[in-house]
């Protein structure tokens, strides 16, 4: 009888990707002994795996520019990354290199665009779109940005008001953003964000139109569960693209279409999605309804974050002790707490891919994973299992290590990394990793755990 953890996961799911592989009944990630990482750093560790950044913008502008040439469409592939999923300077630094645009959603976002700039990461034929609802200090940040010489910043109108912020006799291209409509099982109808459809064409007419200095170039618009197969998504894909080609008959300047982001990750082992397919599908579409409509096709901008540095991200952890609470619940204790490590595991149910560490060859059994908190909701128990996860039993004096992976997005933003979290967890260790032309992996210590010290001093204790 096969009861191994190896022969559990190897049963389940492929593990033929280059991403896993096991040794020894320890796992490697990309070629990485994760053990070794765990022997020079400790747990609980967050790392960032720098060429997975680099091979998804590669692979997406490949996918698109591909699905171009096969129905001979007439314009560009603008890839952005939306600088919200991820804002730490070695992702940035990445994404510069491999000439990306960028997206922005408040004031500081133009802060760090202008000290990468003085750096001379960013130049400025780079395609800035600012989304979100404009505060006065975006405003005067985004202005700032068209001063220095940007020749490519695009505020995208949120609202019909936004236009009025900025100063009159400034030179500036422009983008609206469509209130798309929800599935029918959110709990509401339109997205918030946005200027409805039928306001879009009147208020163009009344404050665009005849605006010596302001120019539409973009419309823009996402739908909020991402990038499907769906009769939904294709359905709001081809009313957009209706839009702009009626907008386009009395905007000649107007030559783009922002489709937003969505690509999905990988969140389980047996994750499958046809990339290819929907990059020609999306593409194809937009040009057939752009040919029944007797109009160029735009260039088609993206705005990928998650699919951008999400699977670039891991989280290491240790099982401190094991609790038995009743006869059929186990628990194992992580040496963190996964509200303030992986906050969207708490907030929105997500998962990701999770697997043991070592002891692959040994014994699995059924088990509830929990953090440190005192929050009952701090806890982990489902992946593609249902109601738990299986892990290799606990052996004395052999300690066990399990690791969560393609966490890379959103997690350190919304767990506010660096400051105040729930019980006072410390945030961890953080390392970066990069691999040269030979395929030799360097690592980098980006910041230690932190102290109490500074927890302190954020609380006003000195």
């Amino acid at each position: 009888m096969k009861n191994k953890y190896v022969d559990l996961i190897e049963q389940a799911f492929d593990l033929s990707s280059d991403e896993f592989s096991v040794e020894d009944g320890e796992l490697n990630w990309f070629g990485i002994p994760l053990m070794d990482l765990i022997k020079q750093y400790g747990t609980p560790l967050r790392i960032s795996y720098l060429p997975k950044i680099r091979q998804n913008i590669q692979r997406a502008r490949r996918m698109f520019n591909v699905a171009m040439a096969k129905v001979d469409y007439a314009a560009d592939y603008q890839y952005c990354y939306c600088t919200k999923s991820s804002h730490f300077s070695f992702v940035m630094e990445e994404v510069l290199k491999n000439k990306v645009n960028i997206e922005t959603s408040s004031a500081f976002d133009i802060n760090i665009l202008e000290e990468l700039h003085k750096s001379g990461q960013l130049g400025t034929d780079t395609f800035i779109l600012c989304n979100g609802f404009k505060r006065p200090q975006y405003v005067e940040n985004i202005q700032n940005l068209i001063r220095l010489g940007f020749k490519n910043v695009v505020p995208i109108l949120d609202n019909k008001f936004e236009l009025d912020l900025f100063d009159k006799d400034l030179k500036m291209k422009v983008g609206i953003r469509i209130a798309a409509e929800e599935e029918p099982k959110f709990d509401f109808y339109t997205s918030r964000l946005g200027i409805r459809y039928n306001d879009i064409i009147p208020y163009y007419k009344k404050n665009i139109q005849h605006n010596p200095h302001v120019k539409l170039k973009m419309l823009h618009f996402f739908i909020n569960t991402g990038i499907r197969d769906t009769a939904y998504y294709w359905n709001e894909l081809n009313k957009a693209v209706n839009l702009y080609c009626e907008l386009k008959k009395i905007c000649p300047e107007l030559d783009s279409l922002n489709i937003g982001g969505g690509f999905p990750i990988q969140a389980h082992l047996d994750f499958e999605y046809d990339y290819e397919y929907m990059a020609e599908e999306i593409v194809s579409q937009i040009k057939k309804t752009c040919n029944n409509n007797n109009t160029p096709e735009p260039n088609i901008f993206t705005e990928f974050g998650s699919y951008t540095v999400g699977e670039s991200g891991a989280m290491l952890y240790s099982i401190v002790n094991q609790k038995q609470q009743n006869d059929r619940e186990l628990w194992n204790m992580i040496d963190s707490s996964f509200i303030t490590t992986l906050p969207d595991t708490w907030a929105i149910n997500q998962r990701f891919v999770l697997l043991a560490v070592n002891n692959w060859d040994k014994e699995y059994e059924r088990v509830h994973l929990g953090g440190l908190t005192c929050d009952s909701e701090d806890y982990y128990n489902a992946e593609a299992h249902s109601n738990a996860v299986f892990m290799p039993k606990l052996e004395p004096d052999n300690e066990q290590f399990v690791g969560f992976f393609h966490m890379g997005a959103y997690q350190e933003a919304l767990s506010g990394y660096g400051g105040i979290q729930h019980c006072l967890i410390p945030a961890p260790k953080m390392v970066v990793i990069d691999k040269d032309d030979d395929g030799e992996y360097t690592t980098k210590l980006f910041a230690k755990e932190q102290s109490y010290k500074s927890m302190l001093k954020i609380l006003g204790y000195y």
